[in-house]
């Protein structure tokens, strides 16, 4: 099953204007009809020893379809279209505000107000620095999304400041693992509960990843990766909290974490 194209997504032909390096997949920027846009080709994705199944492609769009049942708009208008590369991903170009720093590095110790630590490391130079993250509506809503979909990559350059204030997240290529692979810079929020609004759209995403989005789904992922997805959900839900790293020899933070 294919997904239906956002409304207001643009309809054309898509005109190349670049490639993004660097980039683990062969990533352009093009428009359709004047409109920016990021374009993946599956025939420019690189094999995966863990990710065997189905696209990258497919997961992200996957990824985009979650985000809208949970009404939080997390991922940017993704479609699976058709380029000069033959089909691929197609998401809307988000300018980020270049300003504003959701995900930063600062001096060990050094958390600015309104901000959460992550872990304490050291820069190319051997400085002690430590990483943070945003305490914020917006990013707390992202770290829940990154659960839901097992997200294997939430660096920080993965999240887009927008001028506004909102955060979008890109790149979930590595999603839905039947397998735990959360590996995510946004670990500042373990423990804490979840509020009644963010309840509230894991809900509204489990009513319907139990129906249309449960076969959307299948349509992109395997029937594993589909039932593994609904069982992470519940049991968010039920424990209620942000869940810490799992205890496991795997890396939690995705390296490097921009």
């Amino acid at each position: 099953m294919i997904p239906d194209r956002p409304a207001g997504f643009p309809v054309g032909d898509l005109t190349l204007h670049g490639r993004v390096l660097p980039a683990s997949n062969a990533t352009f920027v093009g428009e359709i009809d004047g409109v920016k846009v990021v374009y993946k080709p599956i025939a420019g994705e690189r094999p995966l020893w863990d990710f065997p199944d189905g696209t990258l492609a497919a997961r992200e769009v996957g990824s985009y379809a979650v985000s809208e049942a949970l009404g939080w708009d997390v991922v940017p208008p993704t479609i699976l279209g058709d380029g000069p590369h033959g089909p691929g991903m197609v998401q809307l170009w988000r300018e980020e505000d270049e300003d504003q720093a959701p995900v930063d590095i600062v001096g060990e110790g050094q958390v600015p107000p309104g901000y959460r630590h992550v872990f304490d490391g050291l820069d190319a130079h051997d400085q002690p620095v430590s990483l943070v993250h945003e305490d914020s509506p917006e990013l707390r809503r992202m770290a829940l999304f990154d659960v839901v979909v097992n997200n294997a990559d939430r660096k920080g350059g993965h999240v887009l400041p927008m001028p506004g204030g909102h955060r979008h997240g890109v790149d979930h290529g590595l999603a839905f693992h039947v397998e735990h692979k959360l590996r995510t810079v946004l670990w500042g929020f373990v423990g804490e509960p979840i509020t009644d609004d963010e309840a509230a759209g894991l809900r509204r995403l489990g009513t319907v990843l139990h129906g249309d989005l449960g076969a959307l789904l299948a349509g992109m992922l395997t029937e594993d990766e589909v039932a593994v997805t609904q069982r992470r959900l519940a049991r968010l839900l039920s424990d209620g909290t942000f869940p810490p790293p799992a205890t496991s020899a795997y890396p939690v933070i995705p390296w490097p974490p921009f």
